[in-house]
């Protein structure tokens, strides 16, 4: 089989939702801008790209992967939407790799994109009543003893079943708003994104720097939020031990290593292998432990040949949780920020947590890297990429 390997991988800034730069700025138009950075920084010809396939969470449908394509000038090249909630454009990413490795494409772009600030609220009946409801839709299947809150459900239970305390908690978020920061601040962010021109207000501006990580934040700040279910005793969970809700784009250029030299492009990595799991949707928040130990198996890998990680900072608790089990070394995580400050664009936060450990790991002469995460109803999914 050829090798998948990716030739570029770019991402834009991330957004707060509702109150942010984008807030006016839909996902399509996300979409489009970071195909066209996407194809452009790959070298490839546009012409030679047999598809585009973004993950899509909030939008309500429409296959934004053909609007971008289309929007962007590739009349030729087909779209597909890829659903699997968080861990939607990795599953993306896996399936270009996949239709590379198995030569039913040379090129393709995979990564999502997310607006939240713009996506279509959903009006649905509860089942077995009249009642209806109105939000961005169910987000988790129903199961006996519990409801569909996002913070039991995921940040509550792994904190629980890791053992891991608030205090704990709150020092991880305080460190991943340091790291993004210093990231920032070092201009390490260079290489990955794509400035965007957007309108605002009426004016048009430029977007070139992620707008979430706060600055001020300290563990006084963090230990003065009460926890979203004070009437539980001993919650941890917070708003600022838990992700945003942010709006971005990711998007990766997977070609085989074979057109890689015919065409003379430099690959950036290659794609060493990927996988999802299920797993009970009250343990949600430990399928990010338990992907990276079904990756690491089917990878011949331990987690000690891995130089770098990105797991999903969905809650803090998530990527703790698993470090905790595979004995990971907390300093080779999430080494400049992750959901809980540069924020959690759901269907493109796989790609960039894939864009941003490409390049970090480029930038420390190589080595493995995977990112992994959780994903509502019970899923999570990972990606090893090699440099």
């Amino acid at each position: 089989m050829n090798d998948a390997v990716i030739v570029s991988a770019v991402r834009t800034p991330v957004g707060t939702a509702f109150k942010g730069t984008l807030r006016e700025t839909g996902a399509d138009e996300l979409a489009r801008q970071v195909l066209l950075a996407c194809v452009e920084r790959s070298g490839v010809d546009p012409e030679a790209v047999d598809d585009v396939i973004l993950a899509e969470s909030l939008a309500g449908g429409g296959v934004l992967a053909r609007h971008a394509a289309v929007a962007a000038g590739m009349l030729s090249v087909p779209g597909q939407a890829v659903n699997r909630h968080c861990a939607g454009s990795l599953t993306a990413l896996g399936n270009a790799a996949g239709a590379v490795r198995g030569g039913a494409a040379q090129a393709v772009v995979a990564g999502g994109t997310e607006s939240a600030s713009t996506a279509p609220a959903l009006e649905w009946r509860e089942p077995g009543s009249d009642r209806t409801r109105t939000g961005m839709g169910p987000t988790f299947p129903h199961y006996e003893g519990a409801n569909d809150d996002v913070t039991l459900i995921v940040g509550w239970s792994a904190a629980q079943e890791a053992g891991l305390s608030r205090q704990e908690l709150d020092a991880w978020a305080l460190r991943s708003h340091r790291r993004a920061i210093a990231a920032i601040d070092e201009g390490l962010f260079a290489d990955e994104l794509v400035p965007l021109t957007v309108t605002l207000g009426g004016e048009r501006v430029v977007f070139d720097q992620d707008e979430h990580p706060r600055r001020g934040t300290s563990m006084e700040k963090l230990a003065s939020l009460k926890p979203v279910h004070p009437e539980i005793e001993g919650f941890s969970v917070t708003a600022g031990n838990a992700s945003g809700i942010n709006d971005a784009a990711a998007a990766l250029m997977v070609v085989s290593a074979e057109y890689a030299r015919e065409h003379g492009l430099e690959p950036l990595a290659r794609i060493h292998g990927w996988g999802a799991v299920g797993v009970e949707p009250h343990r949600t928040g430990m399928a990010a432990a338990e992907v990276i130990g079904k990756l690491l198996t089917r990878s011949s890998l331990s987690a000690a040949d891995i130089a770098l990680w990105e797991i999903n900072e969905a809650f803090a608790s998530v990527p703790l949780a698993a470090s905790r089990v595979h004995g990971i070394d907390e300093e080779k995580i999430n080494i400049h920020g992750s959901g809980c400050s540069l924020g959690h664009p759901i269907a493109a936060s796989g790609a960039r947590m894939v864009t941003t450990l490409v390049h970090a790991l480029r930038r420390r002469g190589g080595g493995l890297g995977m990112a992994a995460m959780c994903a509502g109803g019970g899923m999570g999914g990972a990606v090893v990429v090699e440099v």
